[in-house]
């Protein structure tokens, strides 16, 4: 076998071992000593009641990883986030994150196209105390960003924009959602190394998922890297998360 050959099948091996766990570390071991020395000690009683419920759903892979909500929470608090959006919800336990991160009277605008997944977590972030913070809207995303685009009382009033929801469509959130967050303000997208797939051959195997939204994936990491408005930072953290600053 060529030396070059056999390094392919090396990367897509350890893709495959890669794609199967929410972390991009060396081990699993060493993601389990920070979840048990730095996140679970500190997780609020019912995100890690909600964690463990979602667990139990046929899509628990959708699942923000815990380290990365832990790490979101912080920075909403470092730039004294107020108003903010989250695109994709799933059962809320990001969102849940982002509630008890933001002041009493902050606003969280949340959209999912799946309501029933949200309300298997409503009543765990109703008994935290802060549902009063969460405006759900059911349904695509992309139809209300158009519709808050075109009244210009909401350019530029979030303070931070989370995105984890269908990454064919994340340039098109982006192209809106710049014009919504303030300068200054913070866009995060979660998933843009993709289980590693961005970096591996295009012939590894991997799932039809997985292979099908890679593409996407790359596309938007292009995009965003080259975009004049924004300074950015791409994280190993989870599964990726690129955070972008708005500047101009």
């Amino acid at each position: 076998m060529a030396p070059n050959q056999e390094g392919q099948e090396n990367k897509a091996a350890d893709f495959l071992q890669l794609s199967k766990t929410k972390s991009l570390l060396q081990s699993d071991e060493l993601y389990q000593y920070i979840l048990e020395t730095s996140v679970y000690p500190r997780e609020h009683e019912c995100l890690k009641e909600l964690r463990e419920l979602t667990k139990k759903h046929p899509r628990n892979y959708m699942l923000s990883a815990p380290d990365e909500a832990q790490f979101l929470s912080m920075l909403l608090k470092l730039i004294n986030a107020k108003n903010t959006m989250e695109i994709g919800v799933y059962t809320g336990y990001s969102l849940l994150y982002t509630a008890l991160a933001i002041p009493d009277d902050g606003k969280i605008l949340a959209m999912d196209i799946n309501r029933e997944y949200y309300e298997l977590g409503l009543p765990i972030i109703e008994k935290a105390g802060v549902a009063h913070k969460i405006d759900f809207r059911e349904g695509p995303a992309l139809p209300l960003l158009d519709q808050m685009i075109q009244d210009e009382k909401y350019h530029g009033t979030f303070d931070f924009i989370f995105v984890d929801a269908d990454k064919n469509n994340y340039i098109n959130y982006h192209k809106r959602i710049i014009e919504l967050v303030k300068v200054g303000g913070v866009i995060g997208y979660d998933n843009t190394l993709w289980c590693g797939s961005v970096a591996v051959p295009p012939d590894a195997k991997m799932d039809e998922r997985l292979r099908y939204h890679r593409d996407f994936v790359l596309e938007f990491n292009k995009a965003v890297a080259l975009d004049p408005r924004i300074e950015i930072c791409q994280l190993s953290i989870a599964d990726g998360v690129t955070l972008c600053r708005r500047i101009s």
